[in-house]
């Protein structure tokens, strides 16, 4: 399977340093179940932190492998064990057939409707992308840039 190393445009003032964790990791992160804080991260050299880009996190042997590489990569930088998540078996951003409510609400708050449709059609790391941006508490300044980047919404409109 080709692995997927996409940066969103609205991820574009940080993916050169990555000095964020971009989505891509993002969505592998929760795909092997390990929490990776934003310090841990910052201790990585950007080899290590382009690695984690690139590296595929799809079949089980990958998922396993990627998981390995992380927890090896944050005890070497931190001295520390990486801590772990629970891994969702039918994660949501899998799931084109059901709108997620926070989504849907978070959408309207900004005047806009997302159609079933829509969603269907979003990849799922689209769909992970906006999920993660439109939970509560969440800063949520990309969100209506990630909502015009797919295409769900003319930007004159947000």
């Amino acid at each position: 399977m080709q692995n997927m190393t996409n940066f969103f445009e609205f991820e574009a003032d940080f993916v050169d340093s990555l000095r964020c964790i971009p989505m891509q990791v993002r969505y592998n992160l929760d795909t092997c179940g390990i929490k990776l804080k934003l310090s841990d991260w910052n201790h990585m050299t950007q080899a290590e932190r382009e690695a984690l880009v690139a590296l595929p996190c799809t079949t089980e042997t990958e998922i396993q492998a990627y998981q390995e590489y992380l927890q090896q990569l944050i005890l070497a930088r931190t001295n520390t064990p990486v801590s772990t998540l629970p891994i969702e078996p039918y994660p949501a951003w899998l799931d084109g057939n059901n709108l997620p409510t926070n989504l849907q609400e978070k959408a309207q708050e900004i005047g806009i409707t997302i159609t079933l449709s829509q969603w269907a059609n979003l990849t799922p790391l689209q769909r992970f992308a906006l999920i993660k941006l439109s939970r509560p508490g969440h800063e949520n300044k990309n969100f209506s840039r990630a909502i015009a980047e797919f295409n769900l919404v003319n930007s004159e409109d947000i």
